[in-house]
């Protein structure tokens, strides 16, 4: 009789069927890191959102309220209707207090999702809580990354174990819960190369993207300037494989396990490069948080002392078939939308306002067109029309001597959005204008997202918004001043703003 270390005992189990794939483990990891970015989101948010949107904020989210109020009236909508086309708490009440509560209470929701506690309720209230602020934060919440976790969270809910504690291995989700999780990630790393693609931009047809990326990008991280100076065919060779990454690998969500694994480990190691050399808030987090979903609980048997004993209640099949019904068909139009190749667009219309509302679907792909140059808005003050001194940002570049920051999984919203702003016209973005207001004022919450204050007395009498271009110094340089960067005045991006000639444009 053969024994089971003999060459035919190893043969005989070779040729036995292998047992399906499980993922009890892999979902558990999930839905813990979705726990980590939630609680990176809302408390980030908390720490800015008075500023940002509060009363005496950038965009105020109760006249935005207001103004939403009285347009729902005039059109007739019922308190219900009003809830569906803009869902947000924040109808009952916008105030500093609810504003400031839901971002606390979320955060400390996310510690209970993070420690496993009731996770089938943690999910929903989260998800309601980060739809409310991103409803009412307009530009500020605006961030492919804000859509991806509300996306995310939504279709996380029907991953979790409907049990009081979700142990590790004792929950294995219903195939299609976890399939919608990895068609998501699937239209996040292939819709990025889509877009890329589609868009025409000469920097990723002719695989130099990146050797303006580090430069040009929001807010780069100390890593960055040292990868600005590689070689240019080592930018080619990366910004060939970020492509292959994102263009053909995604496929292997579609195979066996080993595929995926192969998957799993190439989208971490893109973010993790993308972490290292840029400030991307809690997105390259979130991506990775997706890819490890991936890996089945073969993958972990060696961290295991036992095995994995899925046992704990799961969603009814018919309701993660609902949610399965609304967001795919939706999904599927939109990616073929960025493909150029639209699909069934006036047949999902239905679908499409149902979801759009609540954030439920959604497009990704940064970086379409890679910016070549880096404009940066620098905002001074004058007290006697004839002397102007410069506001100084947490993050952004600034002064050319101030060092690269280490920022993410905290997002300064501000900031990145003065990016956003110097890529194009004071017309444009009446936010500026309605910051400069609050910078007049002296409002304590808006000045306190900034760095430095040179009116700390009282408010200036003028403002002037000035738009440079900015550069990273070459080695040499570096070595000699210690700059980091090197600008140039290129003019005036708005005019000079003076307290009585200014308006807040905050109705929508």
């Amino acid at each position: 009789m053969a024994t089971s270390s003999s060459p035919l005992g190893r043969l005989r189990r070779s040729a036995r069927p292998s047992e399906p794939a499980t993922y009890a483990l892999s979902s558990w990891l999930f839905l813990r890191l979705l726990g980590v970015v939630y609680l990176c989101a809302f408390w980030s948010l908390a720490s800015q959102v008075r500023g940002l949107v509060g009363h005496d904020g950038i965009l105020p989210a109760d006249a935005f309220m207001a103004a939403i109020g009285r347009a729902a009236d005039a059109q007739g909508y019922s308190a219900v209707g009003r809830v569906f086309a803009v869902p947000t708490l924040c109808w009952w009440s916008a105030t500093d207090h609810v504003l400031v509560g839901l971002s606390v209470g979320g955060a400390v929701v996310s510690v209970a999702l993070l420690a496993g506690v009731a996770s089938f309720v943690a999910l929903p209230l989260l998800w309601i809580a980060y739809l409310s602020l991103t409803v009412v934060g307009g530009d500020f919440l605006a961030f492919q990354w804000d859509a991806l976790l509300l996306e995310t969270g939504f279709l996380a809910i029907f991953l979790a174990p409907l049990t009081l504690i979700d142990r590790p291995g004792h929950h294995e989700p219903r195939a299609i819960s976890r399939w919608l999780l990895w068609w998501l990630l699937f239209r996040l790393m292939f819709g990025s190369a889509i877009v890329k693609l589609t868009s025409g931009d000469p920097t990723w047809r002719g695989l130099t993207a990146l050797a303006f990326h580090y430069e040009t990008q929001p807010l780069p991280t100390p890593p960055a300037w040292y990868a600005f100076q590689l070689p240019l065919v080592v930018h080619e060779i990366s910004t060939a494989a970020t492509l292959f990454i994102e263009l053909a690998v995604p496929w292997c969500i579609f195979g066996p396990p080993l595929l995926r694994r192969t998957a799993c480990s190439a989208f971490v190691l893109l973010q993790a490069l993308i972490a290292l050399t840029g400030n991307y808030a809690f997105f390259n987090l979130l991506t990775i948080a997706l890819a490890l979903s991936l890996l089945d609980d073969r993958t972990f048997a060696r961290l295991r002392r036992r095995p994995a004993a899925p046992g704990a209640a799961r969603w009814p099949t018919a309701v993660v078939a609902v949610a399965a019904l609304l967001t795919v068909p939706v999904s599927v139009a939109i990616l073929t939308g960025q493909a150029r190749m639209p699909f069934g667009s006036a047949v999902i219309a239905p679908l499409y306002s149902v979801a759009e509302p609540f954030r439920l679907v959604n497009g990704y792909g940064l970086f379409a067109v890679m910016t070549t140059t880096r404009p940066e808005l620098v905002l001074e003050g004058t007290a006697d029309g004839v002397t102007w001194q410069p506001y100084e940002f947490k993050y952004k570049p600034g002064r050319v001597e101030r060092r690269l920051r280490w920022v993410a999984p905290h997002q300064p919203r501000l900031d990145w959005q003065m990016w956003f702003a110097a890529l194009g016209s004071y017309q444009q973005d009446a936010w500026v204008e309605a910051f400069c207001h609050r910078v007049l004022e002296g409002s304590p919450p808006v000045l306190a997202l900034l760095a430095s204050n040179p009116f700390p007395g009282k408010p200036p009498a003028a403002l002037r918004v000035l738009r440079y271009d900015y550069r990273f110094t070459d080695r040499e340089t570096r070595r000699r001043t210690g700059a980091v960067w090197t600008r140039t005045l290129v003019g005036p991006y708005s005019p000079v703003i003076r307290s009585a000639q200014v308006r807040s444009r905050v109705d929508p």
